[in-house]
Protein backbone atom coordinates (compact mmCIF):
# COMPACT_ATOMS: atom_id res chain seq x y z
CA UNK A 1 0.00 0.00 0.00
CA UNK A 2 1.35 3.47 -1.06
CA UNK A 3 1.36 6.06 1.86
CA UNK A 4 -0.92 8.74 1.97
CA UNK A 5 -1.20 12.05 3.09
CA UNK A 6 -3.22 15.11 2.48
CA UNK A 7 -2.97 19.15 1.84
CA UNK A 8 -6.18 20.79 4.13
CA UNK A 9 -6.84 24.50 4.03
CA UNK A 10 -9.34 26.87 2.74
CA UNK A 11 -9.66 27.63 -1.27
CA UNK A 12 -7.45 30.26 -2.44
CA UNK A 13 -4.44 29.41 0.10
CA UNK A 14 -2.33 27.69 -2.32
CA UNK A 15 -2.36 24.26 -2.18
CA UNK A 16 -2.45 23.04 -6.05
CA UNK A 17 0.58 25.29 -6.22
CA UNK A 18 2.62 23.80 -3.45
CA UNK A 19 1.73 20.28 -4.98
CA UNK A 20 2.46 21.44 -8.36
CA UNK A 21 5.90 22.38 -7.48
CA UNK A 22 6.35 19.37 -5.01
CA UNK A 23 5.60 16.91 -7.44
CA UNK A 24 8.67 17.61 -9.49
CA UNK A 25 11.28 17.45 -6.60
CA UNK A 26 9.58 14.06 -5.31
CA UNK A 27 9.64 12.29 -8.34
CA UNK A 28 13.17 13.30 -9.76
CA UNK A 29 14.12 11.40 -5.72
CA UNK A 30 12.44 8.12 -7.46
CA UNK A 31 9.02 8.53 -6.06
CA UNK A 32 5.96 7.17 -7.68
CA UNK A 33 3.16 9.73 -6.92
CA UNK A 34 -0.63 9.63 -7.53
CA UNK A 35 -3.07 12.75 -6.91
CA UNK A 36 -6.59 12.49 -5.96
CA UNK A 37 -7.90 16.00 -5.86
CA UNK A 38 -11.82 16.70 -4.20
CA UNK A 39 -13.78 18.82 -5.94
CA UNK A 40 -16.33 20.53 -4.36
CA UNK A 41 -18.51 21.65 -7.36
CA UNK A 42 -20.17 20.14 -10.47
CA UNK A 43 -17.03 19.29 -12.81
CA UNK A 44 -16.57 18.39 -16.32
CA UNK A 45 -13.52 17.31 -18.21
CA UNK A 46 -15.50 16.64 -21.06
CA UNK A 47 -17.22 19.19 -24.09
CA UNK A 48 -20.32 18.90 -25.63
CA UNK A 49 -19.93 17.63 -29.03
CA UNK A 50 -17.76 14.98 -28.17
CA UNK A 51 -17.92 11.50 -28.89
CA UNK A 52 -17.49 10.71 -25.13
CA UNK A 53 -19.72 13.50 -24.11
CA UNK A 54 -22.47 12.04 -26.37
CA UNK A 55 -22.13 8.83 -24.91
CA UNK A 56 -22.33 9.79 -21.38
CA UNK A 57 -25.60 12.21 -21.89
CA UNK A 58 -27.01 9.39 -23.70
CA UNK A 59 -26.82 7.17 -20.26
CA UNK A 60 -23.57 5.25 -20.46
CA UNK A 61 -22.66 5.08 -16.77
CA UNK A 62 -18.68 4.94 -17.57
CA UNK A 63 -16.53 6.08 -20.78
CA UNK A 64 -13.07 4.84 -21.25
CA UNK A 65 -11.13 7.12 -23.35
CA UNK A 66 -7.52 6.07 -24.75
CA UNK A 67 -5.12 7.13 -26.87
CA UNK A 68 -1.07 6.76 -27.04
CA UNK A 69 -0.68 9.29 -24.16
CA UNK A 70 -3.09 9.02 -22.06
CA UNK A 71 -6.38 7.16 -21.09
CA UNK A 72 -9.32 8.58 -18.98
CA UNK A 73 -12.26 6.48 -17.24
CA UNK A 74 -15.16 8.68 -16.31
CA UNK A 75 -17.81 7.60 -14.33
CA UNK A 76 -21.36 8.91 -14.02
CA UNK A 77 -22.27 8.67 -10.79
CA UNK A 78 -26.09 9.33 -11.42
CA UNK A 79 -28.24 8.37 -8.19
CA UNK A 80 -24.83 6.81 -6.59
CA UNK A 81 -23.18 8.33 -3.47
CA UNK A 82 -20.20 9.90 -4.22
CA UNK A 83 -17.27 7.40 -3.26
CA UNK A 84 -15.37 7.92 -0.13
CA UNK A 85 -11.52 8.46 -0.48
CA UNK A 86 -10.53 4.86 0.34
CA UNK A 87 -13.10 3.82 -2.40
CA UNK A 88 -11.13 6.20 -4.64
CA UNK A 89 -7.81 4.85 -3.70
CA UNK A 90 -8.79 1.33 -4.65
CA UNK A 91 -9.02 2.78 -8.29
CA UNK A 92 -5.24 4.08 -8.40
CA UNK A 93 -2.26 2.21 -10.38
CA UNK A 94 0.08 1.62 -7.64
CA UNK A 95 2.23 3.97 -6.42
CA UNK A 96 4.90 4.95 -3.51
CA UNK A 97 3.09 7.95 -2.50
CA UNK A 98 -0.46 9.46 -2.87
CA UNK A 99 -0.92 13.31 -2.15
CA UNK A 100 -4.63 13.85 -1.39
CA UNK A 101 -5.58 17.57 -2.21
CA UNK A 102 -9.09 18.60 -0.44
CA UNK A 103 -11.35 15.29 1.69
CA UNK A 104 -10.31 17.76 4.49
CA UNK A 105 -12.16 16.07 6.56
CA UNK A 106 -10.49 12.68 5.93
CA UNK A 107 -8.87 10.68 8.45
CA UNK A 108 -5.53 10.89 7.21
CA UNK A 109 -2.42 12.66 7.65
CA UNK A 110 -2.20 16.31 6.91
CA UNK A 111 0.10 19.33 6.25
CA UNK A 112 -2.15 22.62 6.80
CA UNK A 113 -1.84 25.51 3.82
CA UNK A 114 -1.81 28.47 5.87
CA UNK A 115 -2.00 32.18 4.61
CA UNK A 116 -2.36 35.09 7.08
CA UNK A 117 -3.92 37.33 4.32
CA UNK A 118 -6.37 34.92 3.79
CA UNK A 119 -7.88 36.15 7.28
CA UNK A 120 -9.45 32.35 7.66
CA UNK A 121 -8.47 30.70 11.27
CA UNK A 122 -6.25 27.50 10.92
CA UNK A 123 -7.78 23.93 11.09
CA UNK A 124 -5.04 22.47 12.92
CA UNK A 125 -6.37 23.25 16.72
CA UNK A 126 -9.58 20.95 15.76
CA UNK A 127 -8.02 18.76 13.66
CA UNK A 128 -5.95 16.02 15.30
CA UNK A 129 -4.66 14.69 11.58
CA UNK A 130 -3.02 17.78 10.95
CA UNK A 131 0.87 16.84 11.56
CA UNK A 132 2.77 20.01 10.35
CA UNK A 133 1.79 23.46 9.13
CA UNK A 134 3.08 25.50 6.03
CA UNK A 135 2.74 29.01 6.24
CA UNK A 136 4.27 32.17 4.35
CA UNK A 137 4.61 33.78 7.89
CA UNK A 138 6.66 32.87 11.02
CA UNK A 139 3.92 31.36 13.01
CA UNK A 140 3.19 29.83 16.53
CA UNK A 141 1.62 25.94 15.60
CA UNK A 142 2.72 24.76 18.72
CA UNK A 143 4.34 20.98 18.91
CA UNK A 144 3.56 21.07 15.38
CA UNK A 145 6.32 21.37 12.66
CA UNK A 146 5.64 24.76 10.92
CA UNK A 147 7.25 24.66 7.36
CA UNK A 148 7.77 27.43 5.00
CA UNK A 149 5.50 27.67 2.62
CA UNK A 150 7.92 29.24 0.07
CA UNK A 151 10.60 26.95 0.24
CA UNK A 152 8.72 23.56 -1.51
CA UNK A 153 12.10 21.56 -1.25
CA UNK A 154 11.92 22.07 2.41
CA UNK A 155 8.52 20.67 2.34
CA UNK A 156 9.81 17.86 0.05
CA UNK A 157 12.28 17.11 2.60
CA UNK A 158 9.83 16.89 5.08
CA UNK A 159 7.66 14.41 3.00
CA UNK A 160 10.49 12.67 1.72
CA UNK A 161 11.51 12.06 5.67
CA UNK A 162 8.00 11.63 7.12
CA UNK A 163 6.23 9.51 4.35
CA UNK A 164 9.05 7.75 2.39
CA UNK A 165 12.20 7.24 3.93
CA UNK A 166 10.26 5.88 6.75
CA UNK A 167 8.85 3.04 4.58
CA UNK A 168 12.21 2.15 3.11
CA UNK A 169 13.69 1.53 6.13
Amino acid sequence: MPQVFGFAGFSGVGKTTLIEQLLPLLISRGVRVSVIKHAHHDFDIDRPGKDSYRHREAGAYEVLITANKRWVLMHELRDEEEPTLEEQMTRLSPCDLVIVEGFKRSNIPKIEIWREANKKPMLHPQDPNIIAVACDTPLDCGALPCLPLNDPPAIAQFIMDRFVNQTQR
